[in-house]
Order: structure tokens, then sequence, then C-alpha cells
């Protein structure tokens, strides 16, 4: 299982002159408060202000998602959906956020997959952006992230219906 760690850094420098000539200088570590964490993750995932879409991970070629993946090259894992069982209908799903509380946002609504074939799913990801669509293998868009579900592979069946929700937090 792969996780990263979100932090946000900053140092507030102070200096203080007197006629042209340097004082004193103080630093100060910041501290992004909650409603900071707020504000930065509504700026960012705003509905509407991007294009955002969920997709499914096979576990066929499964190895791992790693920081360098992107949408256009992502060695470690495979979507599912068309190439690689299992399949589903429709696309990617679109998904749009709340409001954040508490530092983190939730998608508005759990997206459901309809499987059409049998197979093993191993995660999920996010593509947004400028070329995020709803078609299935498109390497375009913006890798937002991906993730494999806790336990590994879960095996699905066709007319199986796969609820999704994902949230994201800063730290």
């Amino acid at each position: 299982m792969s996780h990263d760690e979100l932090r946000i850094r900053g140092t507030f420098t102070a200096r203080c002159f007197q006629d042209g000539e340097l004082l004193w200088e103080a630093l100060a570590p910041n501290m992004v408060v909650t409603v900071g964490k707020n504000l930065i993750l509504d700026q960012a995932l705003t509905s509407g202000a991007t294009t955002m879409y969920l997709g499914l991970i096979s576990n066929t070629g499964w190895t791992g998602v790693a920081a360098t993946d992107t949408m256009a090259s992502h060695p470690g894992w495979n979507e599912a959906g068309t190439t690689y069982a299992p399949t589903y209908s429709g696309g990617r799903q679109p998904i749009s956020f709340q409001p954040a509380a508490s530092g983190s946002k939730t998608i508005a609504s759990n997206p459901n997959f309809t499987m059409g074939s049998s197979g093993m799913l191993t995660g999920a990801f996010v593509v947004a952006g400028a070329g995020a669509s709803t078609t299935v293998m498109s390497t375009t868009g913006v890798l937002m992230s991906a993730g494999q579900f806790t336990g590994g592979n879960y095996a699905v069946l066709p007319a199986n219906i796969i609820a999704i929700g994902y949230s994201i937090a800063l730290f």
C-alpha cells in the first residue's frame, strides 16, 4: 500500500532596519490552521473549477503506484475497463467535492460502476484538469491520485455495482 505525506511549510522572515542598517532579523515557522487548509482545498478543488473523473485499477500488471506516475505513464498499474479486466459500463465517473471541513474534502456523491465482466479490482484513481475525460484508457489529463484498496485485490462479477468514495486532507 502506498501513501504520501503532504505538508505545507513556510517561514515568515522579519527584518528591522534603521538608517539602512539591519538591526535584527527574526524567523517564524508557519502553522497552516484548519480554516487555512479548508481554504486551500476549496480553492484547488472547487466544483466546476476543474474537471475530475474517478477510474478503477485492474490487478492485471499491478506492482504499485509511484510518485512519478502520470496518466501517460504509470508502469506499475493498468486501468480497468477495456483492455484490462474487469470491464464496466460507461466510462470514468465525474466527481465534484463538498466544501472543505476540518482540513479535508470529500466527493459530493460516490459514483457507481456497473461491472460488465468478472475480474479483480486493485484500486482507484482520480484524473483532473485539461484533457481529463470519461474515456477509459485515455492518457490525457493530470493524474491527481491513485491507490490500492486495503487488503489488495477484490473479485467482481458481471452486474456487481461498485460505489467508490474519495476524500483528500491536508495535514
